[in-house]
Order: C-alpha cells, then sequence, then structure tokens
C-alpha cells in the first residue's frame, strides 16, 4: 500500500523521466544482469549508415567503365566486386537502423526503472507492508530486468556486428583498389591482347553471335557435347557480354538443379579446354562453379554469393570472347 510520503516520490519522479529518456537516448545503457544497475555511459557508438568513403567508390567505378573500353569490354570480375561492395554496404546500412532500434527500447526501458526507483527486487520485499503480496510480482520484476539486460546485450552484438560489417566493406574496396592497379599495371600487355582480337560486329542470321563466339560455341559442342542446351545471345540488366554476342552459356543441368558427377566433369572440361586454348580462340574469360577466369588477369578467382545454383554458375560453364 502506497503512504503519502511514497506518493510525493513518484509524482517526483515522474517529473525526471525525460531526463533520463534524453540522457539513455545519448549513449548511456545499463550493467546488463543487474535490475537496479545505474546507468553507464559507454563508448560513443559510431555511426556507419555509410561505412568507407562512398567517392572512394564512385571513383572505383569510374575507372572501370574507363576500363573495359580500354581493354575489351566487359570486367566480370571487377564488376562481381563491385557487387560485393554493394552488398556489405546495404548490410552495414541495415545493421544501423536495428541499432537505432535496439537503443530506444532499452532507452524505455531504462528510463522506466529509472521512474520507479530501480529498486533491488529483494529489497523491496524486506521493506514491503505486505511481503505476500511483493512476492506475488516478484517473477514479473525479474522478467523486466531480464529483459532489459537482454536488450543491452543485443546491441553489444549489433554494435560487434556493425563493426564487422564495415571491416569486410573496406577489405573488399582495397582488394578492388589493388586489382585495378594491377591492371593499369599490365595496360601494354592486354591492349596487345585485345589488339590480336580486334571487335567483331555481331552477324545477322545467327542469332547476333559474333563470329568467334560462334566458333567457340562450336568447338565446345564438338569436343564435349551434347550439352544440355547452350544459351548465347539475350537482354536485360545483367546480360554484359550476352547482349553483344560474345558469351555463350553451356548448361550441363537443367532446371535450375545441381549437376551430378556427369555434368560436373563435363563443366570442368569444357572450362579447362577454353583456359587452355583461349590464345587460339580468343577468350577472354571462363566462369565456373563461383569462379573467374580473366585471360588479362590469368588464375581462378572466387566470386560473389548470388543465391542461386545458376546465378553462382554451378550448373553452367559461360564463357565470354574478345
Amino acid at each position: 500500500m502506497e503512504t503519502p510520503s511514497s506518493t510525493r516520490r513518484w509524482r517526483t519522479r515522474l517529473r525526471r523521466p525525460a531526463l533520463a529518456l534524453a540522457v539513455l537516448a545519448g549513449g548511456l545503457s545499463l550493467t546488463a544482469g543487474s535490475a537496479g544497475a545505474a546507468p553507464v555511459a559507454p563508448a560513443a557508438p559510431t555511426a556507419y549508415a555509410d561505412p568507407g568513403d562512398s567517392a572512394r567508390f564512385r571513383k572505383l567505378n569510374q575507372q572501370i567503365a574507363k576500363l573495359e573500353k580500354a581493354y575489351g569490354g566487359d570486367l566480370a570480375k571487377q564488376k562481381n566486386a563491385q557487387y560485393g561492395i554493394k552488398k556489405a554496404q546495404q548490410k552495414a546500412k541495415d545493421l544501423q537502423v536495428d541499432l537505432n532500434v535496439a537503443r530506444g527500447l532499452v532507452a524505455q526501458l531504462a528510463a522506466s526503472q529509472y521512474m520507479t526507483g530501480g529498486t533491488d527486487p529483494s529489497v523491496g520485499v524486506l521493506s514491503a507492508s505486505d511481503p505476500s503480496s511483493a512476492l506475488s510480482n516478484l517473477s514479473l520484476v525479474s522478467h523486466v530486468a531480464q529483459n532489459q539486460s537482454n536488450k543491452v546485450q543485443q546491441i553489444q552484438a549489433l554494435v560487434n556486428e556493425q563493426e564487422k560489417a564495415r571491416q569486410e566493406y573496406e577489405k573488399k574496396v582495397k582488394d578492388l583498389e589493388k586489382d585495378l592497379k594491377d591492371l593499369l599495371a599490365q595496360k601494354t600487355k592486354i591492349q596487345a591482347l585485345v589488339k590480336r582480337y580486334k571487335p567483331e560486329s555481331p552477324s545477322v542470321g545467327m542469332g547476333g553471335v559474333t563470329p568467334r563466339m560462334r566458333k567457340v560455341k562450336d568447338t565446345l559442342d564438338v569436343e564435349f557435347g551434347p550439352f544440355p542446351t547452350i544459351g548465347c545471345v539475350r537482354g536485360g540488366g545483367d546480360a554484359q557480354d550476352h547482349a553483344t554476342g560474345q558469351a555463350c552459356d553451356f548448361m550441363v543441368s537443367t532446371g535450375g538443379s545441381m549437376p551430378g558427377a556427369n555434368g560436373r566433369a563435363q563443366g570442368d572440361r569444357a572450362a579447362q579446354y577454353a583456359i587452355a586454348n583461349a590464345s587460339r580462340l580468343g577468350v577472354k574469360y571462363v566462369i565456373w562453379r563461383q569462379r573467374i577466369y580473366d585471360m588479362r588477369s590469368p588464375g581462378w578467382r572466387a566470386m560473389e554469393n548470388r543465391g542461386g545454383t545458376t546465378a553462382n554458375h554451378y550448373d553452367h560453364v559461360h564463357i565470354s570472347v574478345f
């Protein structure tokens, strides 16, 4: 039962919740695991809504567009890096939203505790005029305290995850910068390669496939076919070399299913043949099983996960020509 003096204390506290909310929303939290812990000030949170330097990423995009014109078209490996950077950037933004929501919830819980005095439940039981009534509410008090503790822990987890996302973004940007620097260092070699395979015009009556791509298609079909299907010219936002008739997909399974042992072996042989005979056939790059081999910077390189068997090139070998 409330006494006149306790009622006065309650009213006094009610005049101060805005202060508690303002302080906590500005960066204070409670010590996890204690219902009556006093607010403490952690290190100021860093805002990662836009990790890294956006201008720096735009500059890299411009470099890619410029090099594509000078280096024989689609730089698929570098565009894959662009895709990864955008994903990392969006992840950091999403985490920032989650972090703001979690901080708001903890601020509300902490303000409620402040208004009720933040009394330890055991003290409340000992000093209550009706201990049995106080004990009946103890489980609820403990639940609120535990919920508050969990929210503080969630904030720490989100802060850690966001820092990890920022570091991932930074690493991907640095990797792309190094890759472009390596390409620029090989300018003479790559331009000589491009000059050897001067651009060809799409042909009429063959679906728009260039003669060089047609030769690669026919050669691989004879050597390793039949394939379930071979797809070449298509449009769409991600068509890239397919749109200009300079690429074909050699399917080793259908319906978006993961190929069996025979299909994978067929794809392995086709990909290896295209790489081994790239100089003779004019192959620019090969994509197979979420990896890319670009003749302008040789060697297999892992690609970003795009979320599916076909998108990750597990059911087909993609071959592009100059």
